[in-house]
């Protein structure tokens, strides 16, 4: 796989949905790029998104609507569960500078009272 071109795909991704939603995606890629994040918690993470993103379930959601979603939910609390558990202050550190080069107009806004 051409790591490049997913960084590629994955700023176009940021352009079309956001900085919110695609800091996640971002810290994901850098976990999974890590050599310090364990080959099992790897696997784990691969295995929970492929399983959400490929049409392929255990349980349908067409047969039982409520019950065919909570398989999903599952496999994307243990991607959750895994990328923070690795995440460190650096990666998230690149993932901000990607996301501000990619989406220069973001302005970080502070309250006034």
């Amino acid at each position: 796989m051409d790591f490049k071109n997913l960084m590629f795909y994955i700023g176009e991704y940021t352009k079309k949905v956001g900085r919110v939603a695609a800091r996640p995606v971002l810290l994901t890629y850098f976990v999974m790029m890590d050599s310090k994040t364990p080959k099992s918690d790897k696997l784990a993470l691969a295995t929970a998104i492929a399983y959400v993103v490929l049409p392929i379930d255990l349980i349908s959601a067409k047969r039982f609507p409520i019950i065919g979603w909570l398989d999903e939910v599952m496999s994307l609390s243990v991607a959750y569960s895994k990328v923070q558990s690795h995440v460190t202050r650096e990666m998230e550190r690149k993932a901000d500078e990607l996301l501000d080069k990619w989406l220069p107009e973001y302005t970080n806004y502070e309250m006034v009272e």
